[in-house]
């Protein structure tokens, strides 16, 4: 399954079978699984010299602009906004240096990913943007990438209904619209979104050299609805049907990688790094989009949770404002590191999630109990992006507002939960009894993954790093109780700023 390469050498271990596998055969090379129709999903091709289509919805809707020339590689100009840019060079312009209320003004921009999000298809054929390049030239030739927002045309995808993308919930009160504030300012933009796809289709381009079949997925933040602007990027290399072992194989598979970047890729690669974790990973930052990013090999698992996430993401339009608001109050407190031993992001949104679903009056229900046949656990890989197409809002009779949930949310953790003895549950939408097994035996949270059953907090290892998870939960339920004011928990002219 695996040729050989002249540089990097060939995986230790055989195919499995003579044939070989039309697994990839179904998978679109050029775009993410979400981007894609069910018509453009028959219609797909591999096609190596083409890289990500860039994504499209309605032009009427965008403002003129007059396209300037990007070069790339081989010199072929990428036409791209003249619009003004935050990039100059490979470096971000300081966010120190835009005025606070010359920020205020992008929150109800119409590019906001707020009210694009769900409609993502490819564009044509004819219109793709393509970054063509020999086997001999390096990967990113750019000098910089623009902020795409002022000259591509709004995401649009057929993912979800149109009601929730263009929709978000009235504030009444203080709180609620501090919430919706910090929201707005910090999701995760259609140009944020585009950076992290031409690496990704610029990376898959390169790695498909060393693996053919290999197919990279975007997954993650990036793509479930609860990015923002600072998000890591987290990529799923697949390289086969078969599972990987994660201790042998993928840290094999992964040691090629990086010894790609470290070489051929080095001028736009820095600092790859091989964590040889439960699930290995590299590590590295791609110096023109300044996006740091985490690649693995084979866990499906994340493919699959990044589309579940996605549909509770959009058929509540509570459930990202809260989500957003949660994953910021825990890394200002340090709380949201789980390489130092306290929450992961993706326990935090499990467990908004699973607040949600237990209120006496739920706002979300348990998605694989309602639709079984759209997140099953076995369904092929190449299906998996358009389960959520049918699944219509939940209109929950629950009335609370923003700031009411999030002083929910605390009060639950703080007084309410039963670390000792429950384990948290989207699957189940409810507090489980813990079970008997090794894995969550002495363990401090439990937060079940949904489909493969492990526990996504098992980084919280050590008594007193629980212990001060505790006690934040409990202080800021105390003071946001009293105080009705999310700026006493969360500055939230410094974590706009820092996005």
């Amino acid at each position: 399954m695996f040729p050989n390469s002249s540089n990097l050498g060939r995986p230790p271990f055989p195919p499995k079978h003579p044939q070989q596998s039309n697994f990839f055969n179904k998978l679109p090379v050029t775009i993410p699984p979400t981007l894609l129709s069910h018509q453009q999903i028959v219609d797909a091709q591999f096609n190596f010299q083409n890289t990500a289509a860039l994504l499209s919805g309605n032009l009427a809707t965008i403002p003129a602009v007059t396209p300037q020339p990007m070069t790339y590689g081989n010199g072929s100009p990428v036409h791209m906004s003249d619009a003004p840019t935050s990039f100059r060079g490979r470096k971000r312009l300081s966010e120190q240096s835009v005025p606070y209320d010359v920020k205020r003004q992008r929150f109800h921009s119409h590019h906001s990913e707020t009210t694009v999000v769900n409609q993502a298809v490819p564009l044509p054929e004819e219109r793709r943007y393509s970054f063509p390049g020999s086997v001999q030239s390096p990967l990113f030739h750019a000098r910089y990438i623009p902020d795409l927002t002022g000259c591509l045309p709004p995401l649009r995808d057929t993912l979800f209904p149109d009601l929730i993308e263009t929709t978000l919930p009235v504030a009444k009160d203080k709180l609620s619209q501090q919430v919706l504030e910090l929201f707005q300012a910090c999701q995760q933009q259609t140009c944020d979104l585009n950076r992290k796809e031409l690496c990704r289709t610029e990376l898959q381009r390169e790695i498909q050299r060393i693996f053919p079949q290999s197919r990279l997925f975007l997954v993650g933040s990036s793509l479930n609805g609860f990015g923002t602007r600072s998000s890591d990027g987290d990529l799923c290399l697949v390289v086969k049907e078969e599972p990987v072992n994660q201790k042998t194989e993928a840290r094999h598979i992964l040691s090629l990688v990086q010894k790609l970047f470290r070489t051929k890729l080095s001028s736009y690669i820095e600092r790859p790094q091989l964590i040889r974790a439960k699930v290995p990973i590299v590590k590295f930052r791609d110096k023109v989009s300044c996006v740091e990013f985490d690649l693995n090999v084979n866990n499906i698992v994340g493919i699959r949770n990044t589309f579940l996430l996605r549909t509770y993401a959009y058929i509540e339009n509570r459930v990202r404002p809260l989500v957003l608001v949660v994953k910021k109050w825990a890394s200002f407190h340090d709380i949201n590191d789980a390489s130092r031993g306290t929450l992961s992001s993706y326990s935090l949104v499990l467990m908004v999630l699973h607040y949600l679903q237990t209120l006496p009056e739920p706002i979300l229900p348990s998605l694989q109990k309602n639709y079984p046949e759209s997140f099953d656990p076995t369904m092929q890989l190449h299906l998996v992006h358009q389960a959520p197409c049918t699944i219509p809002p939940y209109l929950s009779k629950n009335g609370s507002s923003l700031g009411e949930l999030l002083i929910g949310f605390f009060k639950y953790y703080a007084t309410e939960f039963d670390w000792s003895h429950q384990m948290i549950s989207v699957r189940e939408a409810k507090a489980i009894p813990r079970p008997d097994g090794i894995e969550w035996r002495n363990k401090f949270i439990c937060v079940e993954e949904p489909f493969d059953g492990t526990n996504t907090a098992r980084a919280v290892h050590e008594k007193q790093k629980f212990d001060i998870i505790k006690g934040e939960f409990l202080k800021s339920w105390q003071i946001l109780r009293d105080k009705k004011d999310l700026n006493c928990i969360l500055p939230l002219r410094s974590t706009i700023q820092k996005r």
